[in-house]
């Protein structure tokens, strides 16, 4: 008889009772058959029969040991009976099980995210272990223009490894934005990707319906290439309805046609993120409001990330290094004409990488990945606590069955045994508590998620259950019964039975057992300690973040984002817009300021360059960030002008050029002191004028993209100046 069929009969025991009975009934009737042919009566057939066949009970249970696992059928009784014992006890049962649920529960949360980041594979991505993406090397310089979440590589470079690497049998780049899907009017904004053309067939991704995109001649005008839509957003926009390929949409008041549909599970390279339109790269040409803002033309505009497939034989530290024998040469023939010779040498030295892809490129992990690991180290901390205060209680509740484990091993039973017992008690209270941690760790994930998203940066991720989840959650469950449920039940059943039957009151071992429970107390206590103190510092670092002074008073502040590449006016029309759109919005009733501002303050979005003084050589600029903003930007955002003057109106294009900074730029390019009426020059392509400004005010320092960093120096030109 196989495994299989011996461990299902521990589950059918009557039907294997009745089938042995009937077995062993046809083999004692066979014999009396052969002893009356023999010449005997029946009655006296009957009785030798039974005197040869020996102890019915006994063949019986022996047959049946035969045809059961005993292991399995012991285990199985074993979890019975500790049911029956919870049941007796419901108010222990209910303590212990609550709180290893609140325990593996918020653990499991926690890794239910570092798993959807980390350790998923990307769905619906052929081979996703085949996948590696390119990485920047330590001390990497990356000055410019830098634009989305994917800011690793420009265009330029991305077309130098792909022509010169051998590591990949392609690679594809990509980069996130977000498109305006209106015509006119309030503007209704979908999660972009620009893709290189070949991004689904790298990846193995074949499109729900329709196609993927079009093969374009002259990559500079590739409007007809079309566009992606992820399912999501199909099904959202359009109804699920098939008949939208080919259908033209408006994306920035451009039309493309619909190619194609991904499926239903492909989200991107990006977990947490969720795209709804992909465009082809080279359409930025399309969108740039003015030549120099084309990014696929810049070699200073880093705005994609590369990823490839490997090469059957080929794995990370090879590709890896030929990637970086390929760096010195790739960066040369890239070198942006505007970095300076110091830069330029910088520049120079960086080293490309390769990085396993498989779980995806997801900023949300570069962004939480060590606050997460801090959530999870303090929920395990926790569970330790649980732990030892349910191995508490079960010494506790141990000392009341002292006597019953004495009689039990007075009448035979094994010491073994009842530890057995005892464990699957403890077995059966971490399942319970690991089945509704499941439970509680599905509404706290998502809990999680729901507070760290935002209108604007939804977090998008796949909390399905699968083979990870299942056996983090089984681990936890077993090492919580080893934790609270082994040393107890060890302890339980170690005093011989004649001394517990006479009450074991001032033996030695009582005061082993009372020394155990002194030591889970002194465990929980030091590890409360550390939870506290960790609590401060955290409380303490929230603190210091929210008294932080950031040099502006965010509070009442409220930003809205112009889209005003639709009517493609000329610059002199737009200007008058949104200057008329501010005087509208300065007029509505409780808005006591308002201004203009390129790049809004920890928005994410950066520019910088090289300055320095018009009398300093090229060779000694200072790196600046730069903004433009517009007059009253100052007093909106109450950014105290501690020298010379705010914007006017008087500051336009015709009017020379000037400047306001902070107090860093004014010492590192100055000096220090009152730099009103002092002159810098910002750094130029090779082969064009430096741009000269006159600083007309100094401001208090304030921070550009974090309350994290450190203060940099930056200078706001006019709004009208650009």
């Amino acid at each position: 008889m196989g495994w299989m069929a011996r461990a299902v009969n521990v589950f059918r025991h009557e039907r294997l009772i009745d089938r042995l009975d009937d077995e062993l009934a046809f083999h004692v009737a066979e014999r009396i058959d052969e002893l009356v042919e023999g010449g005997m009566t029946p009655d006296e057939a009957r009785t030798e029969a039974l005197r040869r066949f020996g102890n019915y009970t006994r063949q019986r249970e022996r047959t049946r040991d035969m045809n059961i696992v005993a292991w399995l059928e012991a285990m199985v009784g074993d979890l019975k009976y500790g049911a029956r014992q919870l049941r007796l006890n419901p108010g222990f049962a209910t303590v212990a099980v609550l709180s290893l649920a609140l325990g593996i529960g918020a653990n499991t949360a926690i890794f239910q995210l570092i798993n959807a980041l980390r350790l998923r594979s990307l769905p619906a991505v052929q081979a996703p272990q085949d996948l590696a993406s390119i990485g920047q090397g330590p001390e990497f310089l990356r000055n410019g223009w830098g634009s989305s979440r994917h800011t690793a590589f420009t265009y330029a470079q991305y077309e130098a490894l792909r022509r010169s690497q051998s590591a990949f049998t392609d690679l594809i780049a990509f980069g996130t934005t977000r498109f305006n899907l209106t015509r006119s009017g309030e503007a209704r904004y979908a999660e972009g990707l620009w893709v290189s053309t070949n991004f689904l067939d790298v990846l193995g991704v074949t499109p729900a319906f329709g196609s993927g995109f079009v093969k374009v001649h002259d990559e500079r005008d590739c409007s007809q290439a079309g566009a992606l839509l992820s399912h999501a957003f199909w099904q959202r926009q359009f109804g699920g309805d098939p008949g939208v390929i080919g259908r033209e949409m408006y994306v920035h008041g451009r039309s493309f046609p619909i190619v194609g549909i991904t499926p239903p599970a492909f989200i991107g390279l990006e977990p947490g993120r969720q795209f709804d339109v992909a465009l082809p790269i080279c359409t930025d040409t399309l969108f740039a409001l003015t030549p120099d803002r084309r990014r696929f033309d810049r070699l200073d505009a880093w705005w994609l990330t590369l990823v490839g497939r490997l090469k059957p034989g080929w794995n990370v530290e090879r590709a890896s290094a030929q990637v970086r024998g390929l760096s010195g040469a790739i960066f040369r023939e890239t070198l942006p004409p505007s970095y300076r010779p110091s830069e330029a040498e910088k520049y120079l030295k960086n080293q490309m990488t390769v990085e396993d892809a498989r779980a995806g490129l997801s900023s949300l992990r570069r962004r939480y990945e060590d606050p997460l690991f801090i959530l999870f180290t303090v929920a395990g901390l926790v569970l330790l606590i649980a732990c030892a205060n349910l191995a508490n209680l079960l010494l506790a509740r141990s000392s009341a069955r002292q006597r019953e484990m004495a009689v039990r091993q007075a009448v035979g039973a094994s010491r073994g045994r009842l530890i057995g017992q005892l464990c699957a008690e403890s077995l059966l209270i971490a399942a319970c508590g690991a089945m509704l941690g499941l439970i509680v760790a599905q509404f706290a994930s998502r809990a999680l998620i729901a507070f760290l998203s935002s209108d604007d940066s939804p977090i998008v991720l796949s909390l399905s259950l699968d083979v990870n989840m299942f056996a983090f959650t089984t681990g936890l469950a077993l090492l919580t019964c080893l934790l609270f449920g082994v040393g107890p039940a060890i302890r339980a059943t170690s005093i011989p039975p004649a001394m517990a039957m006479q009450g074991g009151r001032g033996t030695a071992q009582f005061a082993e057992r009372q020394h155990l429970r002194r030591a889970l107390v002194v465990v929980q206590v030091a590890i409360s300690l550390v939870l506290l103190f960790g609590a401060l510092l955290f409380g303490q670092t929230l603190r210091n973040l929210m008294t932080l002074d950031s040099g502006m008073t965010p509070e009442g502040v409220l930003v809205a984002s112009v889209d005003a590449r639709l009517p493609d006016l000329p610059p002199t029309h737009r200007r008058v817009v949104f200057d008329e759109m501010q005087r509208r919005i300065a007029a509505l009733p409780g808005v006591q300021s308002a201004a203009q501002v390129w790049l809004t303050p920890f928005g994410g979005s950066g520019w910088n360059g090289g300055v320095r003084a018009p009398e300093a050589p090229a060779d000694q600029a200072k790196e600046s960030w730069f903004n433009r903003v517009g007059p009253g930007y100052f007093a909106t955002m109450e950014t105290r002008v501690l020298a010379g003057r705010d914007f006017s109106e008087s500051d336009t294009i015709s009017s020379p050029q000037v400047a306001i900074i902070n107090e860093e730029f004014a010492r590192q390019v100055f000096g220090g002191g009152n730099p009103v009426g002092k002159r810098f020059k910002r750094d130029a392509p090779a082969g064009e004028t430096e741009e000269e400004y006159e600083v007309v005010g100094m401001v208090r320092n304030t921070r550009y993209n974090g309350l994290r960093e450190d203060v940099r120096a930056i200078a706001f030109m006019p709004v009208a100046q650009e």
